[in-house]
């Protein structure tokens, strides 16, 4: 090889318009004394190519002989160093995917295991309130244990059971990206979590209102108003808010009087529910003819666009009437008075509130679902809430 370092600092600042070697390959170009640009030459795979290096003077000397000595070694291994420059790039722009738009695509992979393709549920929600606002636009390759930290923290102790959900996710869309062939530490989450330290294991229950109280409230509630009307239903039947909210009247056989909620509306992952059957009284049917008049899209209790009423709807009630009870807490009302006031056995007690009982093994030889002891069991709930009018 030729000799190198011909250049010394002072030449190359001085020298006027021309080109300059400096040996092994390292040219410097000048357009005039103030300005150029800097050219390797070289030879690989029996190939004559030459690369650039950057403008003068904004690439010194110095820094000009450093990648050249960088590109010669690539090159004594039998490597091309304008095609590895240029897989650098792309995989330097492929690492700077914003960890936003990796979330969405992950989500856009999960809906498929989401009740209702994750339209009405809240999969994204901890995402998209505590962790896009933040780290949206950064790139999920620069994202560490500190950054997640960081943006967890402040709800770690206070919203603990939120805080774990997003750290879920946050899980996910690390797997995802990794799936992606980005490069990202699949461990930042786990050190994360152990630089947040535990948390309370103190169980926050949903309040729920004591069966006793629960005719007088039933009694008091506006059938004429769509969320008060959703609500007496959601109590008469203890079903969850989802079922009551997207009830359809295609749901509902009237000569048998049993609704079956469908799977994809009850509580679970996509394939892992079954429909529901559920005995309806008469004060339930009664309660359903009631909704026809707020039917829109073929929904009973349709808001004002094109959905169903949401399902803070029926907790924004409460609240507004200085309940501290919430909706949800209704069930354990039915469940409360059916352990309190009846003999009722313990599997048919759990059927009630749709909970599964016994293993898998023991449900799939177990053929029934007690429709007529539910059946017995909700007329009996039916005139104990109507005992107060």
């Amino acid at each position: 090889m030729r000799a190198i370092h011909r250049l010394s600092a002072k030449a190359v600042e001085n020298n006027p318009k021309g080109q300059y070697e400096d040996g092994g390959g390292l040219r410097l170009i000048k357009n005039s004394k103030n300005s150029g640009r800097w050219l390797f030459r070289f030879t690989v795979h029996k190939r004559r190519r030459e690369m650039g290096l950057g403008s003068f003077p904004s690439v010194s000397l110095k820094q000009a002989r450093e990648l050249a000595s960088k590109y010669r070694e690539q090159i004594a291994e039998q490597i091309d160093p304008i095609k590895q420059r240029e897989k650098d790039q792309r995989a330097a722009e492929k690492n700077m995917v914003l960890f936003k738009d990796v979330a969405l695509d992950a989500f856009e992979s999960k809906k498929a295991e989401l009740r209702g393709d994750g339209k009405n549920g809240r999969w994204f929600s901890p995402l998209a309130i505590h962790v896009i606002p933040k780290l949206g636009s950064v790139p999920i390759s620069e994202i560490d244990q500190i950054d997640i930290r960081n943006t967890l923290s402040p709800i770690w102790a206070t919203k603990s059971e939120t805080a774990r959900q997003t750290l879920n996710r946050l899980n996910i869309v690390f797997r995802h990206a990794a799936a992606l062939g980005l490069e990202v530490d699949l461990q930042a989450v786990d050190k994360a979590k152990a630089l947040l330290g535990k948390q309370s294991t103190k169980v926050m229950h949903i309040p729920s209102m004591p069966w006793q109280e629960v005719p007088q409230f039933y009694g008091s509630l506006d059938e004429s108003v769509i969320s008060q009307l959703a609500l007496k239903l959601l109590i008469l039947t203890g079903l969850r808010s989802t079922p009551v909210r997207f009830l359809r009247y295609e749901y509902i056989d009237f000569k048998d009087k049993i609704l079956t909620v469908p799977a994809e509306l009850m509580k679970g992952r996509e394939g892992s529910s079954d429909e529901f059957k559920v005995p309806l009284t008469a004060e339930a049917i009664r309660l359903i003819t009631l909704a026809k008049k707020f039917e829109k899209n073929g929904y009973l209790f349709a808001n004002s666009k094109d959905g169903v009423i949401s399902d803070a709807t029926m907790a924004t009630f409460m609240k507004r009437a200085g309940l501290e009870y919430r909706p949800h807490g209704f069930r354990s009302s039915l469940r409360d008075w059916i352990a309190e006031t009846t003999n009722t056995p313990h599997e048919i007690a759990e059927m009630m509130l749709a909970h599964k009982t016994d293993s898998k093994v023991v449900r799939a030889y177990r053929r029934t679902d007690y429709i007529d002891q539910r059946r017995e069991l909700l007329n009996s709930w039916g005139e104990f809430l109507l005992s107060a009018e």
